[in-house]
Order: C-alpha cells, then sequence, then structure tokens
C-alpha cells in the first residue's frame, strides 16, 4: 500500500517508520523541511507541498494527517479538498475533538476517518493503540496500515460512525487523568507517611503481580528512579487539560458522574496557582513519561 502521510513530528515521524517497516511505500510532507529530511533518510518519498504529496499518490489515495488539532486540521483539509475524491481516504490521527471530527466526516469529500491514537513516542518500538471511527470500508481498506502502525492486528478497531473514534480516545484519556491522579495520591501518602520508604522499589514490586499493575506504574518507577525519592526539581504544575475538558463537558451533557475525572481535571487546573502538592508533581512527570512532554521544573 502507499500512504501519504502530512505532519511529521514525534507521532507522525513513528507512524512513517512503522508504516515503512512493514514494507508499505510512504510519501511524506511537513512545513519543517528537516522533518521532510528524515523521512526521507528512513526511506520515504520527500513531497515539496501538500499539492505535491497528492501527485504523487495518484488514484485511491490514502492519507494519514498527524497535524496538531484545531485549526491545522481544517487548514489541510482545505488545501486537500480539490485534490480528493469519494473513493479517497483521510485518516485524522491527532487529538481532534469528536464534534469537529463530525464536522468535517460531513465536509470531507473522501472517506474520513477520525483515529483516536494513544501510546505516545513508546509506540515507535511497541505500536499504537488505534480508535477508528468512520465508514467501514473506509477501515478495511485501510488495515494494512492500521496493522503496521498499531502493536498489531489486535491494536486497533472500528468504534463507529464518524467522530467514534476521537469519541472514544477523548473518554481514554478522561480515565488516563484519574489514574495518574490516584498513583500521585498514592505516593504522596507514602512519601508523607510514617516510614522512609524507597518508592521506587515500591513502584517496582506492586508491577509486579499486585492488581495495580500498569504502563503508568511502570513509569513511576522510571520517574523515582531519574528524579530521586523526592522527584527533585519536577515543579507541581501539570500542563494539558483539553481532553480532559471535553470528557466532563460531555458527561454533563450525557447528566453521567465522573466525580474522580472531575477531580483529576480540577487538581490540574489548581497545580499552576500554588506549588506544593507531591501527587501533581508525579503527575506533570507521568506525562514526560508517557508522551515526552517537557517537565516544568522548581527553581
Amino acid at each position: 500500500m502507499q500512504l501519504g502521510v502530512i505532519g511529521l513530528g514525534r507521532m507522525g515521524q513513528i507512524v512513517v517508520d512503522r508504516t515503512l517497516e512493514a514494507g508499505h511505500d510512504v510519501v511524506a510532507f511537513d512545513l519543517d523541511a528537516e522533518a521532510v529530511a528524515t523521512a526521507a533518510d528512513a526511506g520515504a518519498e520527500p513531497a515539496e507541498s501538500i499539492a505535491d504529496l497528492t501527485d504523487r499518490l495518484g488514484d485511491d489515495k490514502r492519507i494519514w494527517l498527524m497535524v496538531p488539532a484545531g485549526e491545522a486540521v481544517d487548514a489541510t483539509l482545505e488545501e486537500l479538498e480539490s485534490h480528493l475524491g469519494g473513493d479517497d481516504v483521510v485518516v485524522d490521527g491527532g487529538n481532534s475533538y469528536f464534534e469537529d471530527s463530525v464536522r468535517r466526516a460531513a465536509s470531507c469529500p473522501a472517506a474520513y476517518l477520525d483515529c483516536g491514537t494513544s501510546g505516545g513516542p513508546a509506540g515507535a518500538e511497541l505500536g499504537f493503540s488505534l480508535m477508528v471511527g468512520g465508514p467501514e470500508w473506509a477501515y478495511d481498506e485501510l488495515t494494512p496500515v492500521f496493522d503496521a502502525v498499531a502493536t498489531g492486528p489486535d491494536g486497533h478497531e472500528h468504534m463507529g460512525p464518524a467522530g467514534s473514534g476521537h469519541y472514544v480516545k477523548m473518554i481514554h484519556n478522561g480515565v488516563e487523568y484519574a489514574l495518574m491522579q490516584t498513583y500521585g495520591e498514592g505516593f504522596e501518602l507514602l512519601h508523607e507517611g510514617r516510614y522512609d520508604l524507597d518508592l521506587e522499589s515500591v513502584a517496582s514490586v506492586w508491577n509486579n503481580g499486585a492488581v495495580i499493575r500498569s504502563w503508568l506504574l511502570e513509569l513511576c518507577e522510571e520517574a523515582f528512579r531519574e528524579e530521586g525519592n523526592d522527584l527533585g526539581t519536577v515543579a507541581d504544575r501539570i500542563e494539558g487539560g483539553s481532553t480532559g475538558t471535553w470528557t466532563v463537558q460531555e458527561a454533563l451533557e450525557q447528566e453521567v458522574p465522573l466525580p474522580l475525572i472531575y477531580t483529576a481535571l480540577s487538581e490540574r487546573f489548581g497545580s499552576r496557582a500554588d506549588d506544593g502538592r507531591f501527587s501533581r508533581r508525579l503527575a506533570n512527570r507521568l506525562r514526560y513519561g508517557f508522551g515526552r512532554h517537557e517537565v516544568p521544573r522548581r527553581d
């Protein structure tokens, strides 16, 4: 299969690399010429523009967008519009709001797949978890690429109609907020509690057979190993919050109580007003672990 990839940041480059490793052809474009050169070094065919990329793809275009959610997606689709037809497929692999995906699917001349993508930079080695919404025929058509980019055939699934993939990913992120908050509070009590504990050792033993073992707990172990038992200079400031906000807004509209996710979101916003909670500092460092997001530091 031939795949066009637009957007060659950390996640987009992983899409390129894993697709190439599976034996498919890739045409790659990004506004950053260095990113295009990196993709070309990996074996992709470089494109000089979006128009050039579509020309190189020929008939039945399959295009994966990995650009920032919001205006960048709309701008890219607008530029693509005149080059697309009903037999083409566009995948939006970013963290778009699901209602935006529904709107885009209705106006896009190609079949539009909203693809919730989880796994962060670790996906370079392991593959991503992909939650896909949109026409089922288009999902089936892209299955060879989804197999390559995901952890394998079990790492992706068709969720339903337009918007459902990003909807599932939105709620996934809300759950992630609550899990990070829970681990943070538990380790804060251990840190402030009555015993002098090695928190890296605690995280390690919990992650070997305990009920609460998880990848996030592995990242807790990594954080204590690299930052120290007191998390060193990691600040009590947790960035991000858009997907958690969307999750809480949807819960309010559907009248579904989400006290844990709401509290985790509130703690995240509260972290920007003061600097003292160990749980928030661990959540800050965990965002680096799974997404390589910048870690705010204390002076």
